[in-house]
């Protein structure tokens, strides 16, 4: 079969079976399968949602015909067999069925599948069962194909990719990586790499006679912090007003100082305003603290004004990756020490060694320590290599645009844990959305079925050309 004729087809099965599409997705929407790892037990290890979405994703697949396995509630799987040749390498897809809670300001149930004005609207529709659903009916519709097949695929099925990525890690522990696979949990055209990540940690000397009685910034460390604030021994009276502060008098000669930032991802820290950034020019500015504790917020300083990494001496780029990102996440107060986090995302140009030991030494200097707390190191297949340029191609044919091309990103996903991987759609971030249909982890989360409709095409038609390339 040629381009035109696999797209055809895949054109044909979506409108045959696109209400039972809908339908997959909505048995695996109503389960709410957020990480309750208080409940863990044998069989679910992260909780009796994500095993319950697990379990239904695979029943979904074994009425598909697919043979399936359960490992143990940590991850799963559907095969579809090679029809030619004898080669063991197989390719891969991996979704995930673990979703971020529902959270508040939903208009839609959270919890069902609505469908309004062309839109799938339900936690998980978008990220990532509505993605795991289309891909899973593409492997369907290409059994069905007169396409040889040298290469098994396999479909994995994950359940804890929004917390901490242990079924892959179970998975990779108990089976051989794909020798290729690709996630439906990102953005067209197709990601080839992901910066690395790094973590870090800064704690002060303890401090004696502080004037900072308490400080508490941000809530996670890999976020630009929206809200900061500090309890300092002052007079209100004699505090100027700034953009962003807030002050207010908390009796007995001490002051509550409020910075208001603009929250955002780690990976896109230009979106954001650092609150903690707001917050420290306002203590060190209106010398709101003591010799010790200025020196420790001269640091900080140093590290959350500039998203580049300059600051504190880390910045660098390279040809894939662009800049280094850092963000100072959280900041504390934690008996008689100062404590503050960081994120950086970095390129090839740096390693998470070096960034220890930069950061190391600068702590060193005003008697405070350094402690990297989490070190991913950068993920990249080449943007020439075969298996990009078949996800390329096939995005470009399906939809025409050659205008998008093949990009990195600073996030993490699935395809960063295996020996060779891409992140491969549904988003095509540069189409809006009406304003009553919210995002990935927001409210009211949703995804278009033309969208679905056309991501399926694109998979197929890749799929295809992936068994058409030689794969060791």
């Amino acid at each position: 079969m040629n381009r035109e004729e696999i797209v055809t087809a895949a054109e044909a099965y979506w409108d045959t079976n696109r209400d039972t599409i809908v339908s997959d997705l909505a048995k695996l929407v109503e389960i709410p399968s957020t990480e309750d790892l208080a409940a863990a037990a044998p069989g679910q290890p992260y909780g009796p949602g994500p095993a319950k979405a697990l379990a239904r994703a695979l029943e979904i697949a074994e009425d598909m015909g697919f043979p399936t396995t359960n490992c143990e509630g940590h991850i799963g799987f559907a095969d579809l067999p090679a029809n030619t040749g004898s080669s063991t390498a197989q390719l891969g897809i991996i979704g995930h069925m673990d979703v971020v809670p529902a959270g508040p300001g939903w208009t839609f149930p959270p919890f069902e599948v609505t469908e309004k004005d062309g839109f799938l609207m339900g936690r998980g529709c978008l990220d990532d069962k509505g993605p795991s659903i289309t891909a899973l009916h593409a492997v369907k519709c290409l059994s069905q194909l007169d396409v040889k097949r040298p290469y098994a695929i396999r479909f994995l099925f994950g359940a804890n990719e929004e917390t901490a990525m242990a079924d892959v890690a179970w998975y990779l522990d108990h089976y051989d990586s794909p020798a290729f696979l690709f996630t439906p949990d990102a953005d067209f055209p197709v990601c080839y790499g992901e910066k690395g990540g790094f973590d870090g940690r800064i704690t002060s000397a303890p401090i004696a006679d502080p004037v900072i009685l308490d400080i508490n910034g941000g809530v996670v460390t890999n976020a630009v912090p929206g809200d900061a604030w500090a309890l300092v021994k002052a007079d209100a009276a004699t505090l100027p007003a700034a953009e962003r502060i807030t002050v207010e008098d908390a009796s007995n000669g001490t002051v509550r100082i409020d910075a208001t930032g603009v929250n955002a991802h780690a990976a896109w820290p230009e979106r954001g305003i650092s609150a903690i950034m707001l917050l420290v020019d306002y203590l060190l500015a209106n010398n709101l603290c003591n010799p010790a504790e200025r020196s420790f917020l001269e640091l900080v300083q140093r590290l959350v004004s500039d998203t580049s990494g300059a600051g504190v001496g880390i910045a660098c780029a390279d040809e894939y990756f662009g800049p280094l990102t850092v963000v100072g996440g959280t900041i504390r107060k934690e008996g008689d020490r100062l404590v503050q986090t960081m994120d950086s995302r970095f390129p090839t140009s740096i390693t998470g060694e070096q960034i220890t030991s930069i950061m190391s030494a600068q702590a060193s200097q005003i008697s405070a320590t350094f402690e990297n707390t989490l070190l991913m190191v950068p993920f990249l297949v080449k943007p020439d290599d075969p298996e990009i340029r078949v996800l390329q191609d096939a995005f470009q044919y399906v939809t025409g645009d050659t205008e998008h091309k093949p990009f990195t990103i600073g996030g993490g996903t699935y395809a960063r844990e295996f020996k060779k991987g891409a992140s491969f759609g549904v988003n095509m971030p540069w189409i809006a959305n009406p304003d009553w249909v919210g995002g990935e982890h927001g409210p009211d989360e949703g995804v278009s079925v033309e969208l679905l409709r056309t991501s399926f095409k694109i998979y197929v038609l890749a799929l295809a050309e992936l068994e058409g390339l030689d794969i060791q």
